[in-house]
This record gives C-alpha cells, sequence and structure tokens, in this order.
C-alpha cells in the first residue's frame, strides 16, 4: 500500500537544495493527527536546503493536522491554505515555515493562477 505522505517527505529529504527556501531558516514540526495517535515530521530548513528528519527536535513552528487530509495535500487533491481558512488545521510560531512548505507541494489539478484568471477575462471575444 502506498504512503503519499512518507512518499512526499522523502523526496522532498532528497532535493537537498530547494530554490523555494532560498530565504527560509528553522525547523517546521509536522503534526499528522490520526486515529492512533500522532504521527511527526521535522522538516528544517537553510537558506536553500532542506532536510527532513523523524527524530525530535527543537522547532520553530508546528502544523498540526489530520492525517487524512495532509495526504490530500501532497497527492495535489487539496490545499494548505484552503484548510486554513477553513480552520482544518493550525500552526503556532514561525507562521511562515508552512507556507514555505506548501509551495512545495502540488497544487490541485483546478487551480489556476490568479493572473492567468485576470488575462482570460480580459481577452476580447
Amino acid at each position: 500500500m502506498s504512503d503519499p505522505t512518507a512518499e512526499f517527505f522523502d523526496r522532498l529529504d532528497r532535493r537537498g537544495h530547494e530554490p523555494l527556501f532560498e530565504g527560509a531558516c528553522g525547523t517546521l514540526r509536522v503534526d499528522l493527527v490520526h486515529e492512533h495517535g500522532v504521527d511527526r515530521w521535522f522538516v528544517t530548513m537553510t537558506p536553500g536546503d532542506v532536510h527532513v528528519t523523524r527524530a525530535d527536535r527543537e522547532v520553530d513552528a508546528v502544523l498540526r493536522v489530520d492525517r487524512a487530509l495532509f495526504d490530500r495535500f501532497v497527492t495535489g487533491e487539496a490545499n494548505i491554505y484552503t484548510a486554513w481558512v477553513r480552520n482544518e488545521l493550525t500552526a503556532e510560531g514561525d507562521v511562515r515555515l508552512p507556507w514555505l512548505l506548501e509551495r512545495v507541494m502540488p497544487q490541485p489539478t483546478d487551480a489556476h493562477h490568479p493572473r492567468a484568471f485576470v488575462a482570460e477575462r480580459s481577452r476580447p471575444g
């Protein structure tokens, strides 16, 4: 059986250098809540680099979310921002770190960049 969350974090750790994290520095703990408890992942960002571990460490921010919903984030079926607005997750500490993590997740297939929508609407015809 596939584990989309483990696969996501494994791929993220193998990246090593991630240009989207150029201005980031800190460790984010991702708490994934499920019926048997909480799984924890630690994502450490240094300017341009990323490392993921399950080993406990001090953190600068915590993202707490249902495990099934996080699986949907990493498969592009749901979006962190939308879940935040709906109070389906919580973030504490340096909340920039969860937003940086969101930048490397696949976007839902029906998502469009706002500028693309404006450009499409302004076309004649």
